[in-house]
């Protein structure tokens, strides 16, 4: 039976709607990884050196659509939970065209000056030949990843997280095939890795194009619509969080990379690489549940359901709770097969990675709070208080931790650093959630 926004959530009935955005963070996730594991097993460590320092720029620009998705999706949900359902395909469609034009734009800058990119992030010989092959292709792509990123957040809101777990499972599986293809078979080399990216970006950017362009038996379709100055401002307000956390992460995996060159060279940037795929698998889940209790929020934040945002305030913050505590064990026990898939080959690398894992791995206790929190604000149309919680924890606490803590405890400190910018963030995480707990959930 098909669950609506406007339904009571039971723990089972809210598990249910979230496991599909989960599982569709997973299945994204995963095929990152498979671009790594064959880079890294079939074209080697330098190419895969490359691709780190070239991916934490494009998940830069890739924040604008977590941006207009996430804020757009904020404030649609709220309009559907008005009634005014008209006007939220409106607003939907503007951010749709919208998106299309700033990122072909985007997509010709990055592929303009990807050379002086790479260059300022230290590539140079053979590295720098690498980054720019990557980074070309890539960002050819970009109008199509930008648009999955949009899509990701806006079939939730149109009650269809289930449809969007097919198109990214489609999306996913033609990445990892022609990864196959292009490095095991055809030996590509890096220009393969970056082609079966791009190729699988495409699908999940394009099919939901076509199919809300079509008559179709979800809240939202494509349709005529004209400019809405305030409402994009709202949806970029409130989806600035997000794009902060994203885009502040690319900035901050950037430092990682300048500390490890320092410290360890080549073998650090490639643990740090590492240690950042993994580490997607864990917090797909975390960002899985927040986009799928997000609509909700903003549903009856916007029907002023109270009784039911404390509902889902309380089922939520047990379940994320649990769910860190779970998922930082897992890490722990599991953290040297999972390094194996990536680094067998290299005993050193291998050993640094998985010392590094463990200590990073802490984190994923305190984590999923912190990104709970920030969606939550979000869906409740307070950018401010999101983007706050987002902005400290991502860039303003890791960067501090990340420049002193190396100074006393060397590469561990790099690893540890992580640990201890999140919990600075929790300690601001839940004195916001209190401060505004009445504002919200007993008005």
């Amino acid at each position: 039976m098909r669950i609506q926004l406007s339904n009571h959530f039971t723990y089972k009935r809210l598990l249910r709607f979230v496991i599909s955005p989960i599982l569709m963070m997973v299945c994204m996730s995963l095929y990152t990884i498979v671009d790594g594991f064959f880079v890294s097993n079939f074209v080697g460590k330098t190419p895969f050196a490359a691709v780190n320092l070239i991916m934490p720029v494009a998940m830069g620009v890739g924040t604008i659509g977590f941006m207009m998705g996430t804020g757009g999706s904020a404030v649609i949900s709220k309009t559907l939970g008005e009634g005014k359902h008209e006007q939220a395909n409106q607003y939907f469609s503007m951010l749709i065209y919208l998106a299309v034009v700033i990122s072909v734009l985007v997509s010709i800058i990055g592929f303009t000056f990807i050379k002086p990119i790479s260059a300022a992030l230290g590539a140079t010989g053979e590295l720098l030949e690498n980054c720019m092959i990557y980074g070309r292709i890539i960002f050819i792509s970009m109008t199509a990843f930008i648009l999955q990123n949009i899509f990701q957040n806006f079939f939730v809101t149109a009650e269809k997280p289930a449809l969007s777990l097919k198109i990214s499972i489609m999306a996913g599986i033609t990445n990892a095939v022609l990864d196959f293809l292009f490095m095991a078979v055809f030996n590509w080399g890096i220009a393969g890795a970056a082609l079966a990216t791009a190729l699988g970006q495409l699908v999940g950017g394009i099919v939901p194009i076509i199919y809300f362009s079509k008559k179709n038996d979800s809240l939202l379709h494509l349709t005529k619509t004209k400019f809405y100055g305030k409402i994009l401002l709202k949806a970029c307000t409130n989806g600035a969080s997000e794009m902060v956390t994203n885009l502040s992460t690319s900035c901050v995996s950037i430092l990682y990379n300048f500390q490890l060159m320092k410290i360890a060279g080549e073998n650090g940037i490639a643990a740090y690489g590492i240690i950042m795929y993994v580490n997607f698998i864990f917090m797909a889940i975390f960002i899985g549940f927040s986009m799928g209790t997000s609509p909700i929020v903003g549903y009856n934040y916007g029907a002023a359901n109270h009784d039911e945002l404390k509902n889902l305030f309380s089922k939520s913050i047990k379940i994320i709770a649990v769910s860190g505590v779970a998922l930082t064990l897992i890490a722990e026990a599991c953290a040297a097969p999972l390094i194996k898939i990536f680094a067998s080959y290299d005993i050193e690398l291998f050993t640094m990675t998985c010392h590094g894992f463990r200590l990073y791995s802490i984190a994923f206790m305190l984590m999923g709070v912190n990104v709970w929190g920030s969606a939550f604000f979000t869906a409740l149309n307070n950018g401010i208080i999101s983007a706050t919680i987002s902005f400290l924890r991502t860039l303003v606490f890791q960067v501090i931790v990340i420049v002193i803590l190396p100074i006393f405890f060397g590469i561990n400190g790099i690893w540890l650093a992580i640990v201890v910018s999140e919990l600075l963030a929790l300690f601001v995480t839940v004195i916001f959630l209190l401060k505004n707990k009445s504002r919200y959930l007993n008005a």
